[in-house]
């Protein structure tokens, strides 16, 4: 299924399920940035107390994978939800910024 995804997409399905759910209208830039926040301290804390060499493994786990998958979801859905409320192509977005820091951090 995810070879025919794209941000677009997702970004309307989203917008689709809110709306049928009439959430939209919570679904305001400070409330977003808020949920995001709040799903990435989840996905944070699923790693807080692993060592570093646990955490490279937290995949090999179906328990924590399953966990880790569903928190980047949360994560990535809020996102693509405050840029489609604030209208930035978050893809676009990104490869600005890469070029920042390639200009910021030359490489050696």
């Amino acid at each position: 299924m995810t070879e025919h995804l794209d941000v677009a997409k997702l970004q309307h399905r989203l917008a689709e399920f809110a709306a049928a759910r009439n959430w939209r209208q919570y679904h305001t830039p400070k409330n977003l940035a808020s949920a995001l926040s709040v799903e990435a301290s989840e996905l944070v804390e699923i790693f807080q107390w692993l060592t570093p060499e646990e955490s490279t493994r937290v995949m090999d786990d179906p328990d924590s994978a399953h966990r880790v998958r569903d928190e980047v979801a949360d994560v990535l859905a809020y996102l693509l939800q405050l840029c489609e409320v604030l209208g930035i192509d978050p893809l676009a977005a990104l490869d600005a910024k890469i070029d920042r820091n390639e200009g910021r951090f030359p490489a050696s």
